[in-house]
């Protein structure tokens, strides 16, 4: 099976502008998470995907792989999408430019799991061990069947209980895998579809063009940076870690 990881770098956050070049102690948050994919990657096999020459500039000064998409890309997948029609690949690893801590084991979590179930769309998942983070609508949190299927997946706090309690619960981890031909399906809807677009989480467009997806487990000390204070939760991590070597 030959795959390809492609990391979607978007300048133009708009909760953390410039989101891909923020400082992590010395080094980017995109290039942290390239590093991490290298780990468990031949570097040939990683590209990071941006449609913003500072990102290409920046990967050329530190020997990144990177391919320029269009700025009219509504979502990473949208620019993963376009890698495939350049790329050839049988499958498609999707590790979202914004998880410098991720597990890089993860990414053969995910290889193992697309080898058993081929042709099926992947999304990670962690159990939720903080209640603070399960109400953070920046999180998107995981509904499933039994059987590890994609149910739903809001930025609200579900799933709850009568008394909005905080049960146990489940959040995305985004780290994905798609073979082409979903990716297609994925890109000729022509743009975000109305559940995508309501809670903002590009997962949905699968669920709403009829496809299933498939949930991994995978690592829980993930921490995606999409706001100042998530900037500061990863440095912090960073900083313990720095002490302890």
């Amino acid at each position: 099976m030959r795959f390809v990881v492609v990391i979607p770098a978007r300048y133009r956050s708009v909760r953390l502008p410039g989101k891909p070049l923020v400082d992590l102690m010395g080094k980017s948050l995109v290039l942290r998470t390239y590093l991490q994919c290298a780990k468990v990657v031949p570097q040939e096999f990683i590209y990071v995907a941006t449609d913003d020459e500072r990102i290409a500039d920046h990967c050329r000064a530190h020997g990144m792989q990177y391919i320029m998409t269009s700025p009219d890309c509504p979502t990473g997948t949208d620019r993963v999408a376009e890698v495939a029609t350049r790329i050839p690949a049988d499958l498609y690893v999707n590790v979202q430019g914004d998880e410098p801590l991720f597990n890089p084991g993860d990414i053969e979590v995910i290889l193992d799991a697309a080898r058993r179930a081929p042709g099926s769309v992947l999304n990670g998942f962690a159990p939720f061990t903080d209640e603070a983070l399960f109400r953070n609508p920046t999180i998107p949190k995981v509904v499933m069947r039994p059987d590890g299927r994609l149910l739903y997946m809001s930025r609200g706090a579900i799933p709850t209980t009568k008394r909005l309690s905080f049960e146990g619960a489940r959040r995305q981890i985004c780290i994905y895998a798609f073979p082409p031909e979903t990716l297609r399906a994925f890109a000729a809807a022509g743009g975000k579809t109305p559940l995508e677009s309501l809670e903002d989480i590009e997962i949905l467009r699968f669920l709403e063009l009829g496809f299933e997806v498939q949930m991994v487990p995978l690592s829980d000390h993930s921490i995606a940076v999409d706001t100042p204070e998530d900037v500061e939760r990863v440095l912090a991590v960073l900083r313990a870690s720095a002490s302890t070597d």
